[in-house]
């Protein structure tokens, strides 16, 4: 096997971050989904859990406003993932190390709603608005991935 080839996601991150513009944006794509479900899998067994403890019930208007708040707070960490991408504060910064930062800041997008419907499974209509909001952060994240590596390859450019 030659030097530097190999198998497993660290090999192809390093071998996506060395094959230019596309390769940065596979390794984003990578990035922001192993983030994701670093923040996401715990939040399954957790709410089972408290699912077990038999909460009380809440009023429909806080299940719009879990999805209201768990939708803000995704919007805003796109934004900070997206200022991560542009940011020309560190011009040593390789670009793919920028690239990567903003995809796995964007995983918390649709992480945070995720979790809230988690923290909701006793009550049916907030967990599915919690996780249409979750879902709708997750598209529009996964298409602004493609700009982020862009935007981190244009600021690094000597």
């Amino acid at each position: 096997m030659p030097e530097g080839a190999g198998t497993g996601v660290w090999a192809a991150f390093a071998r996506d971050l060395r094959d230019g513009p596309a390769g940065l944006a596979r390794a984003s794509r990578r990035a922001f989904h192993l983030a994701l479900l670093a923040l996401a899998a715990p939040g399954l067994p957790l709410g089972a859990l408290y699912l077990l403890s038999a909460p009380a019930p809440y009023p429909a208007a806080a299940a719009w406003g879990f999805a209201a708040l768990g939708l803000g707070f995704g919007l805003v960490a796109l934004r900070l993932a997206r200022q991560a991408a542009r940011d020309t504060r560190a011009p040593a910064q390789a670009p793919g190390r920028a690239a990567l930062t903003a995809a796995m800041q964007a995983a918390s997008a649709p992480a945070i709603p995720f979790l809230l419907g988690c923290a909701a499974l006793h009550q049916p209509l907030a967990w599915g608005l919690c996780w249409a909001a979750a879902a709708a952060l997750y598209l529009l994240a996964r298409t602004q991935l493609p700009a982020y590596a862009r935007a981190a390859g244009e600021n690094r450019a000597p």
